[in-house]
């Protein structure tokens, strides 16, 4: 792994491109309110406040574009440079953010690549640096959970017990050097392959080293309407990427 003198450039990318069907509503999730503002803005501010992160790449429906720009004129964000229309899939809209950074990738204007859920407001800052650091160190890192149950393989010749103690959760965001991230995505577009989230793909189409960094219990991704109940108390203890007392 080469070593980098000066301090890596990070861009990060966003997903917003999901939808309120799990919640029950017909307008897409992040753009709900938690105590009166919507959810995307939690994670837009953190992400705007991290010292490592030079620039933000907000991946969007078509048809949420209006009220995309309306949070980031209220917020305000400056590190937001982009804001890119993402695909039918998760792994579409993650190569339409690296479509558009594609450029500074291959000018070697940006470094690592941090690509977050829209839809997981509580990510710390703390959390997000410690990540942002391993990556930089070792290819790769993500945050990670223990399991919370047994979990077997069920199959043939019967039932198999997995080891919980190299089993993990995973969450976002998961960050990576960014030109092996690139020629992953561009290697599975072509191989016709869409892994389950970003780490997935470095995996089948790198030797990139990954490492797994203690995730947090209350970064949640808001997916269904229980979790908007949890949010909203949270949020009461959050102030722009750090738990505070309530």
């Amino acid at each position: 792994m080469p070593k980098y003198p000066r301090r890596m450039k990070t861009a990060a990318i966003i997903l917003a491109g999901g939808s309120g069907s799990r919640v029950q509503q017909a307008v897409n999730k992040v753009y709900l309110p938690i105590r009166e503002r919507p959810l995307l803005a939690y994670c837009l501010e953190t992400f705007e406040r991290a010292p490592s992160i030079d620039r933000v790449v907000l991946v969007i429906r078509a048809e949420d574009r209006q009220a995309a720009e309306q949070i980031l004129a209220e917020i305000p964000v400056s590190k937001v440079t982009d804001v890119v229309e993402g695909g039918p899939t998760r792994h579409r809209s993650e190569m339409a953010g690296l479509d558009c950074l594609a450029p500074a990738i291959e000018g070697d204007e940006v470094d690592l690549v941090a690509i977050h859920d829209g839809a997981r407001p509580f990510i710390t800052l703390d959390l997000l640096e410690e990540l942002i650091a391993v990556a930089a160190e070792h290819g790769g890192a993500v945050p990670g959970l223990p399991v919370e149950a047994p979990l077997y393989r069920v199959g043939d010749p019967g039932v198999e017990p997995l080891p919980e103690s190299s089993l993990r959760r995973m969450q976002t965001p998961q960050v990576f050097l960014a030109q092996p991230l690139l020629v992953a995505y561009r290697a599975s577009i072509a191989a016709g392959v869409e892994g389950v989230d970003t780490a997935e793909t470095i995996e089948r189409f790198t030797d990139l080293p990954v490492e797994v960094v203690e995730g947090d219990p209350r970064n949640i991704k808001v997916t269904f309407i229980e979790d908007f109940f949890r949010a909203e108390e949270w949020a009461a203890e959050w102030d722009k990427g750090r738990w505070v007392e309530p």
